[in-house]
């Protein structure tokens, strides 16, 4: 069976020590990500999603966001830059980005979804729903932060219909590591823990 991989916000501010909102520990992260998404087969997955947090200093100030961290992930800042080559996803696999504003990828509406290389855009929703059609029931998420935007992605993917996998060792938190966090949130819905370092499905 296929499954589809979303990597969360991955970006410098989050992944370095010192990065306007380092998550602890994520540093650490960087070259195991990159072996395990050169590692996936590409006949066990149906894509790679990268997720940007994206913000600008206007819109930033004032927002709920604003009120618990400091600005961070500005665009077209060092800050904002992925740490991983998006390119370094195992050849043969289809890799797409998207930019979000909030911590919950799935809360804004006319978010797309871009394939990286071509630039074809289609609407995220429909994206997923597309996904779906084709049978791909399955996602992976890893990335930053825990108890923030992978919690929410793990969150709308389940609303989706589908089911979700954390590879404990490719994720950090803020103040929950991922298995409080499914333990406390998700208790009951089809999430699970993944082996330390999964290679396929």
């Amino acid at each position: 069976m296929r499954r589809f991989v979303i990597v969360v916000d991955t970006q410098a501010d989050f992944m370095h020590a010192d990065g306007a909102l380092a998550v602890a520990g994520a540093e650490a992260l960087i070259s195991p990500m990159r072996a395990w998404l050169a590692a996936l087969d590409p006949a066990d997955t149906a894509g790679v999603l990268f997720t940007f947090d994206t913000h600008t200093a206007e819109r930033f100030t004032g927002s709920p966001e604003a009120e618990q961290f400091p600005i961070h992930c500005e665009r077209g800042t060092p800050g904002w830059e992925n740490v991983l080559d998006l390119a370094a996803v195992a050849p043969g696999i289809p890799v797409y980005r998207i930019e979000k504003g909030v911590f919950d990828m799935w809360a804004e509406p006319d978010l797309a979804v871009e394939a990286v290389g071509s630039g074809e855009a289609r609407p995220r929703d429909a994206f997923f729903a597309a996904l779906r059609a084709e049978g791909v029931t399955e996602l992976t998420v890893i990335g930053v932060a825990a108890d923030y935007c992978v919690r929410w992605a793990i969150d709308g993917a389940v609303a989706h219909g589908f089911t979700v996998e954390v590879p404990v060792a490719l994720t950090r938190g803020i103040a929950r590591p991922i298995a409080q966090v499914l333990a406390e949130d998700f208790a009951g819905k089809p999430v699970r823990l993944g082996e330390e370092m999964p290679v396929s499905a």
